[in-house]
Order: structure tokens, then C-alpha cells, then sequence
């Protein structure tokens, strides 16, 4: 749970989403931390990711209300909602031929009107983006030529020309190997820890989750099983209710944090 004195970046009251007639999220209410990283956590199908995506506005709740900084986002006209909230969706696309200068230029069109199409400031968080993800020297280069640990930077690096205290993050390291993965995660905990960032993100790795999260969130079946600190969430019971995975937790010798080690009854037999 939280601390009382916590300040609240979203909240949901009574939120429920769904697909197709199907009740993915039901009534859901919950409060996610200011200034911190936030991680949901649970197996394929337990709302992670639909759950992201009715806080970002991208999908219309049955019931309910999302609240960003006490404002019902539904009510937020576009423009105010994409000044103050940014959302990395999974696997995301960019035309070909894209370069990363460019892409990061569209993080600023909330910002513009008919009167005024481009800005020195504008400019300036381009910039700015570009330098805080360290791609300066493929600025010029298309997307489709880049690395995939390169290329999610530039993503990111378009998520923060435009300028929200609040990034949403679906997944932001699939597909990635081990060193990318440490890659991107690296770049969002520098971002939280240095400009304040909210940040709340769809990670499967677990452990991942543990080593760079304030706040986590266990889901199941879309309700929350459990929530609060790692330390207190990742447990041998909670992995084997939400998971449905035998466990052993230890603590990570690199960054004090739950470590999760899986039971594998078929390996366990064969190798001891």
C-alpha cells in the first residue's frame, strides 16, 4: 500500500474495461504513486496491458473514471491530456524511411496550433530528448536502420519531447536482448531520478520489475492480488497465487531487491 503521504499521479475509481462485450478489468480502484516508477506485473491475459491503455485514454472505459492529477481524464480535451500524459504502446510502427530526428519532432505536436506550427522551444525538447537518450550521432539515420535497443530509445526520446510528467510504457523492453533490455531500463530509472518523472510501465520479467521499480503491481485475472514496495509484494505465495509457479525468493546480491528463482520439477529430477 501506499504511504499516506504520498502524492497520487492516476487514480481509477470503480474502473472497468473490456473488448469485444468481454470484461477484461472489472470496477477497478487504484492509486499510482507520483515521482516514482510504477510496474504491473502478471501472467499473459491479466489485464496488464488493457489496463495501460484505458489510463492513457486509448480505450473508452464501460464504467468507471480515470483521474490524472484529480482531473477525470475523459473529460481533458486531447491537447491538455497529450500535455501532461505520454504513452509508449507496444511494438509501436513509424512510416519508412523515418529518421529519429523526425520521429522525435511528433512528440511535439500537442504543442502546436494553426497560429504558431514550430518554436524555438520546440527545437530545444527535440534536443533536449535526443541528448537525454544518447542518439545524437543517429539523429539523421532512419528508424529501420537502427538497433532494437536504439530504436525504443528513440521512442522514448519522442515520449519525452513531449514534455509530460507522466509516461505510460506498455512493455518497453520486449523483444530486446538482455544488454538492451538493461539499456532502456537504465535510461527510464535515470529519467525518474533526475527530472521526477512518473513513470508506469507493462514489464514480464519479474525480476526486471523488482530491481527498477518503486511501486508494483500484481494483477490476476484483471483485479490486483497484491501491491506496494517489491519487498513486499514479491513473496513465494504471491508468485504461486498470481503466477500459478512454484518459487524460491532470495535477494539480489547486485541490487538488494527480491530475486525470483522458478521451480522446475522436470530439471529438478533430472539434475539432482
Amino acid at each position: 500500500m501506499l504511504d499516506v503521504a504520498t502524492q497520487i499521479a492516476l487514480t481509477t475509481r470503480k474502473l472497468t474495461l473490456a473488448y469485444d462485450g468481454n470484461i477484461i478489468i472489472k470496477s477497478l480502484d487504484l492509486a499510482l504513486p507520483q515521482g516514482r516508477i510504477t510496474t504491473l506485473v502478471g501472467p499473459n491475459g491479466c489485464g496488464k496491458s488493457t489496463l495501460l491503455r484505458g489510463m492513457a485514454r486509448l480505450l473508452k472505459p464501460q464504467g468507471g473514471t480515470v483521474y490524472l492529477d484529480g482531473d477525470a481524464i475523459a473529460h481533458l480535451p486531447t491537447k491538455d491530456l497529450a500535455k501532461r500524459l505520454g504513452i509508449l504502446p507496444q511494438s509501436p510502427s513509424a512510416p519508412e524511411g523515418l529518421t529519429v530526428r523526425e520521429l522525435v519532432a511528433q512528440g511535439r505536436y500537442p504543442h502546436q496550433n494553426w497560429l504558431q506550427q514550430w518554436s524555438k522551444e520546440d527545437e530545444l525538447k527535440v534536443e533536449e530528448a535526443i541528448a537525454t537518450t544518447h542518439l545524437h550521432e543517429f539523429a539523421n539515420r532512419p528508424l529501420d536502420t537502427l538497433s532494437g535497443g536504439q530504436r525504443q530509445r528513440a521512442w522514448i526520446a519522442m515520449a519525452l519531447a513531449q514534455d509530460t510528467e507522466t509516461l505510460l510504457l506498455d512493455e518497453p523492453t520486449t523483444y530486446l536482448d538482455l544488454a538492451h533490455q538493461i539499456e532502456v531500463l537504465d535510461l527510464l530509472y535515470q529519467l525518474n531520478r533526475q527530472a521526477g518523472r512518473t513513470i508506469i510501465m507493462v514489464l514480464h520479467d519479474l525480476n526486471m520489475a523488482c530491481r527498477y521499480s518503486h511501486h508494483l503491481i500484481a494483477l490476476r485475472s484483471g483485479m490486483v492480488s497484491a501491491q506496494g514496495k517489491p519487498v513486499e509484494v514479491v513473496t513465494e505465495e504471491m508468485v504461486e497465487q498470481v503466477f500459478a509457479l512454484k518459487s524460491r525468493i532470495i535477494t539480489d546480491p547486485v541490487s538488494n531487491t527480491p530475486l525470483c528463482l522458478p521451480i522446475s520439477q522436470t530439471i529438478k529430477n533430472q539434475f539432482y
